[in-house]
């Protein structure tokens, strides 16, 4: 009877560490709700469409999100991740209540898209009628992008792209695979950020050392980086810095990209 009452016990336990682990032990709901405490607001056009449970399921179906490296590495890597996404998806304006960094997540789709973003490839060929505009955290955009994505995740997304813009699991998965994914030249974001990257003699002769803010040249390098400072740039490290303060971390080195040429130059 002992021997029953014990192991019952200590299936609990087991229980309630598990339900404690991973990605759930770096942020809570709680914490995800005072990080993107805006996002819900009555000027969000993207208001009740990214939620906690959708953002946990996608994460965990990616090994090594958030899990990798000691704990202050798995909590910086979903401060940076949360970071570029919240630019990527900011509503904040300078005097904004709470202050810009509090509203990242306040859209979905790109806002007045210049094109429907379809480039010649012949892997992954653009949908008649099919546009890939910026969609979902990260703003996924280009057909070379939305193809592989959805292959990585099973989802035909060269078919049916707005999938990124209307499902939210499904929004939180490509963000992520695109976090996980290297491509090209570029590392990715992923391994930078956990200090898995060792940059090149190319890398460092272009001014790329490990930092956040290779991860802003790996996003957005060509329009934002080696120009010198910028408010883009430095939206983006104020979103970073604001979780990194909530999650109790310190910032780390190389922030921004003001120097660094892109990967494509």
């Amino acid at each position: 009877m002992a021997t029953r009452f014990l192991a019952i016990v200590f299936g609990l336990a087991a229980l309630l560490l598990g339900a404690s682990s991973g990605m759930a032990a770096i942020i809570s709901s709680s914490l995800f709700e005072q990080m993107l405490n805006h996002r819900n607001d009555a000027a969000c056009p993207g208001r009740g469409f990214y939620t906690y449970d959708a953002f946990m399921t996608a994460a965990n179906s990616f090994p090594g999100f958030g899990t990798t490296g000691d704990a202050n590495t798995q909590k910086r890597e979903v401060a940076a991740f949360l970071a570029q996404t919240s630019h990527e998806t900011t509503g904040g304006w300078p005097t904004a209540p709470d202050g810009p960094y509090a509203w990242g997540y306040c859209f979905v789709r790109e806002q007045n898209p210049p094109s429907d973003y379809c480039s010649t490839n012949a892997q992954w060929p653009c949908v008649a009628g099919q546009s890939y505009y910026g969609r979902g955290p990260i703003q996924l955009s280009h057909n070379y992008n939305y193809g592989p994505a959805g292959r990585a995740i099973g989802s035909n997304l060269l078919s049916n792209p707005d999938l990124v813009a209307t499902d939210r699991v499904i929004s939180f998965k490509t963000a992520i695979w695109f976090w996980m994914t290297p491509q090209g030249n570029k590392p990715s974001s992923h391994d930078v950020i956990t200090g898995r990257w060792t940059p090149s003699a190319a890398d460092r002769a272009a001014g790329r050392l490990p930092g956040y803010g290779v991860i802003t040249n790996i996003i957005n390098g060509g329009i934002e980086c080696g120009k010198g400072s910028n408010d883009q740039v430095a939206d983006r490290i104020g979103f970073y810095k604001r979780y990194c303060d909530l999650l109790g971390l310190s910032y780390g080195d190389n922030l921004d990209c003001y120097n660094q040429r892109p990967f494509n130059a």
